[in-house]
């Protein structure tokens, strides 16, 4: 590393520190507003391994699902964290491996019964039609 490189990190470094100091002598930052920093900070970091592992296809398939089914997208993207760490991940995946990814965590959902996505309509049968009275007509 060059010294103008340290320079800037030890600047940056100290408007960090700087920053911190502020914020304790003003108490502006309360417990809850650790909490809700660091689940940002945590957010940030899986969008980043997320944009790191997913082809654009892939991506725009999984924030699709993740519009309709909060849990189911986020069922994949902990399994595709989860691969990347561990180092199984050779290639960034492309929207057939998502497809069929998804397709495995749905059979595992529906084997453990943790679905709620079946509807049960039953309907009333009988002299509830009012279609009959334009017969008499």
């Amino acid at each position: 590393m060059s010294d103008a490189d340290l320079e800037e990190i030890r600047k940056g470094r100290l408007a960090q520190l700087q920053q911190q100091q502020h914020n304790q002598a003003g108490g502006a930052t309360t417990a809850g507003g650790q909490d809700e920093q660091q689940k940002q900070q945590e957010a940030e970091a899986r969008a980043s391994i997320l944009s790191q592992i997913l082809q654009p296809e892939a991506a725009d398939r999984l924030g699709r699902i993740r519009l309709v089914k909060g849990s189911r997208a986020a069922d994949v993207e902990n399994r595709l964290i989860m691969l990347a760490r561990s180092g199984q991940l050779r290639a960034k995946v492309t929207e057939d491996q998502l497809k069929e990814l998804l397709g495995a965590v749905a059979e595992n959902s529906e084997r453990d019964g943790t679905t709620g996505g079946k509807i049960v309509v039953s309907r009333r049968k009988g002299g509830w039609d009012d279609d009959d009275d334009l017969l008499d007509l």
